[in-house]
């Protein structure tokens, strides 16, 4: 086999590799050796068929299957040879004078060439010089006991009342929805319990419940807002035929060991108790994340190299799909959000690369530590992953485990976290004592991140 560099660009890699004829011709050979002592030719004794005969009869099947093992073993070996780790799968180009027809009858060498684009070299270390801040919030009492009100306020009991229904009562009714005049898909209900002031239906649907009575038919007329989900109702004017079954008010809310025992909970104390190691548990996952995206950010910011382009345009193609769906189902325009399609194209762009670097890196930083994700953890993992999927449980399970894709993206998460965990320890990281809101906020500032999940740079 002769393998000539032809191109060599950065990450690039073009090869043009030849396997003679006279090398494919010696593998036919064994090819058919093996073959001859368990065909059946009438007019032959076992294993006396002669090689001639058996070339004539199957060789050109047979050297269409070789020249194909050859193709595969030529590139490992190629790579294998250079010491180089392709990123993606090499492509190879069979195109020239010679046809891959005058290859298989045997009467020309096989010529191809590969083109594939190498993992960059990355050297990793100096992580202690590594300075981030880790915001952390900690669980008051006064915070304790307003989560344990507002616990006692969505179970509170509601007793029914033969007034007038005001703000914070509980109206029972059923409704037909209908634009100019016609009732529309899912607009229909029946015996729905509404809590005026809530917000939980369509703007000023609640506001009309006010001062109806048990037994009333009341129509309500609104617009749908302009960006509401479904785009064949968004911005439509309708009307609900609307009857009230049940109006009832709120019930005084006493919040003592009586309560705690109706939630599940011994007393008061333990109500309070399980409130706040919730809270702490949901503080330290929000700081732990900030921390996350902060070392991310470091590491961003410290190591830039070239990355494969192949894998960019990967990632770019899924994170495009994704808004694509995003925008599909919200009805939204690049226009509705102030900008354009090749404003966000760059801005995903540059995002796709940062991951693909980011997993680089992480990658080598998890193969230097070497870092390992156990088969019991993936299993965990894979059983989170198909709750998703209710009442086809078994049929995700089966997907997930057979699809090498599907589980590698199950084991990603997995050993990023578990790199994050192993760097968090060699940094530097500063405590700082935050508000629970500014903990918890949207550190984008805003409710649809551009970043699409600015965290999830998964080591390939």
């Amino acid at each position: 086999m002769q393998v000539t560099e032809t191109l060599s660009d950065g990450l690039k890699r073009e090869l043009e590799v030849v396997v003679p004829a006279t090398t494919l011709d010696e593998r036919l050979d064994a090819y058919l050796a093996d073959m001859k002592d368990n065909v059946r030719l009438n007019g032959f004794r076992p294993g006396k068929v002669p090689l001639a005969h058996l070339k004539k009869m199957y060789g050109k099947r047979a050297m269409s299957e070789i020249v194909g093992d050859v193709l595969n073993e030529s590139v490992q070996q190629a790579l294998s040879d250079r010491e180089e780790r392709p990123a993606t799968q090499p492509e190879i180009d069979l195109a020239g004078e010679v046809t891959m027809e005058q290859v298989v009858e045997g009467n020309s060498d096989l010529a191809f060439k590969v083109a594939y684009e190498i993992l960059p070299e990355i050297e990793v270390g100096g992580f202690d010089k590594i300075k981030i801040e880790k915001p952390v919030a900690e669980v008051t009492d006064e915070e304790v006991d307003e989560e344990v009100r507002k616990l006692a306020e969505r179970s509170r009991a509601f007793d029914t009342k033969d007034g007038a229904a005001e703000d914070g009562d509980r109206v029972k009714l059923s409704f037909v929805g209908k634009i100019d005049g016609e009732p529309f898909e899912g607009g229909t209900a029946e015996d729905v319990d509404v809590i005026i002031g809530e917000g939980q239906f369509i703007p000023g649907f609640e506001e009309q419940l006010v001062g109806v009575k048990a037994g009333d038919e009341k129509e309500i007329s609104l617009s749908f807002p302009d960006d509401y989900p479904h785009e064949p109702l968004a911005g439509k004017a309708a009307t609900f035929d609307t009857n009230i079954v049940e109006v009832a008010g709120p019930a005084e809310v006493t919040v003592d060991d009586a309560f705690a025992e109706r939630v599940g909970l011994e007393s008061l104390e333990k109500l309070r108790e399980a409130v706040r190691n919730q809270m702490e548990t949901a503080f330290a996952g929000a700081s732990r994340e900030r921390a996350k995206r902060a070392l991310l950010d470091a590491l961003d910011e410290d190591y830039k190299f070239d990355v494969p382009q192949k894998l960019v345009t990967g990632e770019f193609e899924a994170i495009w799909q994704q808004e694509s769906r995003e925008r599909e189902q919200s009805g939204r325009s690049f226009e509705d959000d102030d900008t354009t399609e090749e404003a966000v194209r760059e801005d995903y762009q540059k995002i796709a690369e940062r991951r693909v670097r980011l997993g680089l890196l992480l990658s080598k930083v998890g193969e230097s530590a070497e870092v390992e994700v156990t088969e019991e953890e993936v299993q965990r993992a894979l059983i989170q992953r198909v709750r998703q999927f209710p009442g086809q449980e078994q049929q995700a399970y089966e997907y997930f485990s057979k699809t090498p894709e599907a589980l590698a993206s199950v084991r990603a998460p997995i050993y990023e976290d578990k790199v994050v965990d192993y760097l968090l320890e060699l940094v530097t990281v500063t405590e700082k004592t935050v508000p629970r809101e500014e903990l918890m906020a949207d550190p984008d500032g805003h409710d649809h991140d551009h970043d699409h999940d600015h965290d999830h740079d998964h080591a390939h």
